[in-house]
């Protein structure tokens, strides 16, 4: 296992912007599925993001055309950047990913927190009106 780290988060107003990133020192993006989910209190855990080892990509729908995700497999990162930021977009972060090769297409993954092995532990956005 591998462990990934968030960074990023912080306090925005309605509209802002952040861009998250996740890093996992020797860990290689480029294999393998990844992506993002949320966790907010009452809401419990949404998947944001998901890309499968073809790299299809499968945005949730309540935040499509606003967030966008990426890679920079030369640093061993990836990112989410998140525009026109919504109160409802306030939560817990979290980077997934895993190394194996899989036939599962990103709208599943999109849906299935527990298939990736490799977790951050979150970092958090508030989003104020």
């Amino acid at each position: 296992l591998v462990e990934l780290v968030e960074s990023g988060g912080g306090s925005v107003q309605s509209g802002g912007t952040l861009r998250l990133s996740c890093t996992a020192p020797g860990y290689n993006f480029g294999v393998g599925s990844k992506g993002w989910f949320r966790e907010a209190p009452g809401k419990g855990r949404e998947g944001v993001v998901a890309v499968d080892s073809d790299g299809r990509i499968s945005y949730a729908a309540s935040v499509k055309g606003r967030f966008t995700f990426t890679q920079d497999n030369a640093n061993d990162t990836i990112y989410l950047e998140m525009n026109d930021l919504q109160t409802e977009d306030t939560a817990n972060y979290i980077c997934v990913a895993d190394p194996r090769p899989t036939r599962v297409v990103a709208g599943i993954l999109l849906t299935w927190y527990s298939y990736f092995n490799n977790r951050g532990q979150g970092t958090q956005v508030t989003v104020s009106s």
